[in-house]
């Protein structure tokens, strides 16, 4: 039996262990990337490392989260991440020059190679045959200082594409249509690798919106063969000779096939509060709208604005509808100026905004009160637009467009023929707002220039060989880490302080949460199934852990979150028996006695409810490895100990 695209990846990478699904094996990491709202931590941490230089092939550092300059903290952070990139040997992309999953499959992705991003959505990159994985930024720290990245053996699941898709029917509906199928934890511990003869039916920037919002399956990630609609993709930027024919052999072995035909498709939208709440777009037609925003890392090509200005050529946004649209990088946006799109979507009323995440990650143009905003965006979690009681719809630019002009969600297969994209022989290229790194040394003459939010990181304890102490939270299914440590304008510009950042903890969910923890010294949290879903963000795990939270206990985790605790040294623990869930309440007294032999010893650890004279059984999925970072406080004291 042959071998899929992913695993002739991940065994040409391979550097520890076994292509045996569940089981842990090490990677070794070409490329990395990071950005501004996970960028400083990451930075720091790798500060921290005492390496005096990256050791990947490229690493690159973006500016494209915290745009928003309301007072110096986030101008301090873009000055530090500059400088401490030339420091260090790392590309740096400015402020303006776009998001980073978007320039880097512009300008950096190759077939064949292995990506580490600190944010979910870096599987982007697997829309150019790349291994492309979202994970915390101490990971992407060790990476860059020339650590494996380890994670489970994932499952390979074949999706077969037959067909074509139909008028008005994009990349954005057939992830969609994935997300209805299989649900927000229907990818975990896989990776889904698309075939079929309905490959060659979608260019690549319709490949990199699938892969890109296959993070919202909780998929490891998920990737396309390199074929000649990549090389075409490639060679459009100027980067053919980086590209090489990559695809799953001819008899390879899926774990599981799932069949897709693009002809059976139709428009979709997921409906509030989440991705996999999805309907044809034909059974809400006529709900009326207040806001439509093009953009994020999703639809934010220039395929997407384009076709969005083309829908809008001779048509207006409807007088109660506000619309804007963020351009995915310079690129885009010179090439809408060139090609004349931008002025007609300035002439349509369209706000355009700069070349960067904003809306998506609560940064501007927070709905109204009770408004019905249609997004092009990945997530719709509740109150990560900036307003809780906001409707946020996730939809194609098609369907976002075609709304804006009537008023109302639309069904675009109404309302006239589809625009005809014409793909571009050649792209604008500029590259001058990529600043490459310095030479060795030119490097060790950088002064790291640090503003006065940004905070050195605390030194994690060891852990003890006893846990107690309360319950300080109990929530249910489906918690993600915008509940955990939200975003937006509020935020965000504290994530390179962690002692100030912490104060916002579980802000949307109970915002006594902070003071509480404080005042009885950490404690733990008990939680529901698919816990930490969402965003890599580390702090959802690094700020409990300054509060002294030292353990969850839930049905299950998501994986990006489930890591961040072990590399910050909180114990990650799950139900035996899932119904012992119900046992525990808020403010249960909890013993966690001989924890460090528990952990040493088996995956069963017993935990004693002192409040209700009661033992509970939980369960651990850790390898010996992530037991000893456990152990010796998180993953900065484990790499220090042992190099890596």
């Amino acid at each position: 039996m042959g071998l899929s695209l992913a695993y002739k990846i991940l065994e040409e990478h391979l550097t520890e262990g076994e292509l045996t699904p569940g089981s842990e094996i090490g990677i070794r990491i070409d490329q990395t990337l990071t950005q501004d709202a996970t960028g400083t931590m990451a930075f720091l941490q790798f500060e921290a490392m005492g390496i005096d230089r990256v050791k990947t092939d490229l690493s690159v550092s973006y500016v494209d989260h915290n745009m928003l300059q309301s007072d110096f903290r986030n101008a301090d952070d873009h000055r530090y991440l500059q400088t401490v990139a030339a420091k260090y040997g790392v590309w740096f992309s400015r402020p303006g020059n776009g998001i980073c999953h978007q320039v880097h499959l512009e300008r950096f992705a190759r077939p064949g190679k292995t990506l580490l991003g600190s944010d979910s959505h870096t599987p982007t990159g697997g829309g150019l045959a790349m291994i492309a994985i979202g994970a915390g930024g101490l990971d992407v720290a060790a990476a860059m200082g020339g650590a494996p990245f380890y994670l489970p053996c994932p499952k390979v699941i074949g999706v077969n594409l037959t067909g074509s898709l139909p008028a008005w029917v994009s990349g954005k509906d057939v992830i969609l249509e994935m997300l209805r199928r299989l649900t927000v934890k229907g990818g975990v511990g896989k990776v889904f690798e698309y075939f079929g003869p309905g490959l060659a039916t979608l260019d690549a920037p319709s490949r990199a919106t699938i892969t890109n919002m296959g993070a919202e399956l909780g998929a490891t990630t998920s990737l396309f063969p390199a074929d000649d609609i990549t090389r075409q993709f490639m060679r459009a930027q100027r980067r053919e000779g980086d590209f090489i024919p990559m695809a799953a052999d001819d008899d390879a072995g899926f774990d599981e096939v799932i069949e897709l035909d693009l002809s059976a498709l139709v428009p979709l939208v997921a409906q509030p509060h989440m991705p996999d709440r999805v309907v044809p777009v034909s059974e809400l037609a006529g709900l009326e709208i207040d806001q439509v925003c093009v953009g994020s890392c999703t639809n934010s090509s220039y395929r997407d604005v384009h076709m969005v200005a083309e829908i809008l050529k001779g048509n207006h946004v409807a007088p109660e509808v506000t619309m804007t649209l963020s351009p995915g990088s310079k690129q885009v946006l010179a090439m809408m100026s060139a090609d004349g799109s931008l002025a007609e979507v300035v002439r349509a009323g369209v706000r355009v905004l700069e070349s960067g995440c904003g809306p998506c990650i609560g940064m501007g143009q927070a709905p109204g009160t009770g408004w019905v905003s249609l997004r092009t965006f990945n997530r719709n979690f509740e109150g990560r637009s900036g307003t809780k009681d906001a409707g946020v719809y996730l939809l194609s630019p098609e369907v976002a467009a075609v709304s804006a002009i009537r008023g109302e969600l639309t069904d675009p297969r109404e309302f006239a023929e589809c625009p005809q994209i014409e793909y571009p022989d050649e792209f604008l290229i500029d590259d001058s707002d990529l600043i490459p790194p310095l030479p060795p040394q030119e490097s060790k003459r950088v002064e790291i220039i640090r503003g006065p939010n940004i905070v050195p990181l605390k030194p994690q304890e060891p852990l003890p060989d006893e846990l107690r102490g309360k319950v300080l939270l109990k929530v249910g299914d489906d918690i993600t880490t915008d509940h955990i440590m939200p975003a937006g304008a509020r935020v965000l510009p504290f994530r390179s302080n962690i002692p100030k950042i912490s104060e916002f903890v579980f802000d949307g969910v109970d915002a006594e949460f902070p003071a509480r923890a404080k005042a009885e010294g950490g404690g733990f949290i008990v939680g529901g199934a698919n816990y930490g879903q969402g965003s890599s963000r580390e702090h959802a795990g690094l700020a409990p852990a300054y509060l002294g939270v030292k353990a969850k206990l839930v049905k299950g985790f998501a994986r990006i979150h489930r890591a961040n605790l072990i590399n910050f040294g909180i114990v990650p623990l799950m139900f035996a028996d899932p119904s012992d869930y119900d046992t525990l309440d808020q403010g249960d007294e909890l013993l966690f006695e001989n924890i460090r032999e528990q952990l040493k010893r088996g995956h069963e650890i017993t935990v004693t409810n002192l409040t209700k004279n009661a033992t509970i059984a939980a369960k651990h999925d850790l390898s010996p490895r992530e037991v000893d970072i456990i152990l010796a406080g998180g993953k900065l004291n484990y790499v220090r100990q042992h190099g890596r």
